[in-house]
């Protein structure tokens, strides 16, 4: 969402000054007006860029981040969009009704933790393992896991490596939702801080509050 608002702003600022040049240059200057066009290009774009590298700079500012740790992990973020839209490609593939629901749930614990992690890159470091070999697990193994129910052999070797491969998706999609509570994590300590903070300080004016509304000291 930000990032999208950021893209709107740098676009509002330099579409005007764009074409406001662009109509100096013709009508003020004289100048021939493919040069001018030119000129526009040149500004609209140098222009978008310069902007979006000064909201960059802030952004990393604020996260407290190096150029080249954002890189990475935005790399990081683009590869596991990549590998859930192939899990999401999977389900025509599986035929339980436990490996559907399964890979749903990997699913949907994947996007949610990609989410939290593209609002505040930040929390990459919370689930390094996520993106490094939990996700690839669950990629895998659904693959490897389609691939053999499709098959037409349904002899016992077969059924038990399935079987296997199901019970080792269920540790799987145990290790996601573990992913899922470590990114939490730090808000979920903030919440708490702030309740705190927020009983405390009631706690604090509640006998303040008790001596101004008590009727005995009124009357005296």
């Amino acid at each position: 969402m930000k990032e999208v608002k950021q893209f709107f702003i740098r676009h509002f600022i330099t579409a005007p000054i764009s074409f406001g040049s662009w109509l100096f240059f013709v009508m003020g200057a004289g100048m021939n007006i493919f040069a001018a066009t030119g000129l526009l290009v040149a500004i609209y774009f140098g222009g978008t860029f310069t902007l979006k590298q000064i909201q960059l700079s802030s952004n990393l500012k604020k996260l407290g981040m190096s150029r080249s740790e954002y890189s990475h992990i935005k790399g990081q973020i683009t590869g596991a969009k990549m590998k859930i839209k192939r899990l999401n490609g999977l389900y025509g593939q599986v035929r339980s009704i436990q490996a559907f629901r399964q890979l749903h749930e990997m699913n949907s614990l994947s996007r949610r933790i990609l989410g939290l992690v593209r609002s505040n890159p930040k929390k990459f470091y919370d689930v390094e393992k996520f993106f490094y070999a939990h996700l690839d697990s669950a990629v895998e193994l659904t693959s490897k896991y389609a691939l053999l129910v499709n098959q037409p052999l349904k002899d016992k070797e077969l059924r038990i490596a399935l079987q296997n491969t199901r019970e080792t998706l269920g540790d799987v999609n145990k290790q996601l939702e573990q992913d899922l509570r470590s990114v939490l994590a730090s808000d979920i300590d903030q919440l708490q801080m702030e309740i705190d903070f927020v009983d405390v300080s009631m706690n604090n004016k509640k006998p303040l509050l008790e001596m101004k509304g008590d009727p005995h000291n009124d009357r005296k």
